[in-house]
């Protein structure tokens, strides 16, 4: 993908002639966070928010500013932002003397991040998040951003893999925070619960308003902390493949989530007795050490 040091070629804005030199400098001096700064940068550059790329832009500083401080953005620290946007939440990171990568895949951007981020040497790469390499990020690199809802579970699933990230802290959907910091027996535990404690830990940072936003968007948001403990070994796919059948119907049991998969009825049974674990027992309700226990036994993992 090719790259583009924002900051070193900063862009020359265009005058609006419907407003006069004293309204200009009024606006400047606001800050970039500010809704009419924000409606100012998408109207003098012709821009609309796209829904489908999941543009939705902060206004609220005390959010960039908790965002920033949770995510451990700090002088020297390599940080990878997904989809900058308008640049108010980088600048925020940047600012704080952090080394900051972002990833942008609308490429209409480009005068609006060269005007916003002038000043900071931020590296932004433009292209797809999901056809990123993350695997070749330096080791401590921390996650800081608003996720695009839409792939938010593809992001987070990249994110745990990847060796050299050590934790990511962003902005998801209220519901999918939930998911994330959900315990087994929860009403919200399922898979995404279940890969997030086999990577590590989750914290609740804080939700954020609709009105955070502009525009604001249809659901609340969360600020959540991901920390990935790499001195676990990564769980094997198998496994992982395993987790995944046994948690995909949560109404259902997890004898009918297994035997969906092609698994025989006798051995499901067997495992579940050597496991200590009813019959009729739910996935959700299954520690992941019982998972595993049940995977052992039914040959999925050695």
């Amino acid at each position: 993908m090719p790259r583009d040091h924002t900051s070193r070629r900063p862009g020359r804005p265009a005058r609006r002639t419907d407003a006069s030199p004293d309204a200009e400098r009024d606006l400047s001096a606001a800050p970039l966070y500010s809704p009419a700064r924000v409606r100012d940068l998408l109207d003098r550059h012709g821009l609309r928010p796209t829904k489908s790329l999941g543009q939705n832009f902060l206004i609220d500083g005390n959010i960039l500013r908790a965002i920033a401080e949770a995510g451990g953005a700090a002088s020297g620290v390599p940080v990878l932002e997904i989809g900058p946007g308008l640049g108010v939440l980088t600048r925020e990171i940047a600012s704080r003397g952090a080394q900051v990568t972002a990833l942008e895949k609308d490429e209409r951007l480009r005068p609006v991040l060269a005007e916003t981020l002038g000043g900071l040497d931020v590296n932004v790469i433009w292209g797809d998040a999901l056809d990123f390499d993350y695997a070749t990020l330096q080791a401590g690199t921390r996650v800081i951003a608003n996720l695009p809802y839409y792939i938010t579970g593809l992001l987070l699933s990249r994110f745990m893999r990847a060796p050299g990230i050590a934790s990511a802290t962003v902005l998801v959907q209220k519901e999918v925070g939930q998911r994330l910091a959900a315990q087994p027996g929860s009403e919200n535990y399922g898979f995404l619960s279940a890969i997030a404690a086999l990577y590590g830990s989750v914290q609740h940072v804080r939700d954020v308003p609709k009105g955070a936003f502009l525009p604001a968007p249809d659901v609340t948001s969360s600020v959540i902390r991901l920390d990935f403990d790499r001195t676990r070994e990564a769980p094997e796919p198998a496994f992982l493949s395993f987790v995944e059948a046994a948690l995909h119907h949560r109404r259902k049991t997890m004898r009918n989530n297994l035997r969906l998969t092609g698994m025989d009825g006798d051995a499901i049974d067997a495992a579940l007795n050597a496991t200590g674990l009813r019959p009729d027992v739910r996935a959700e309700d299954v520690s992941l050490g019982d998972l595993r226990d049940m995977a052992l036994k039914l040959g999925v993992v050695r």
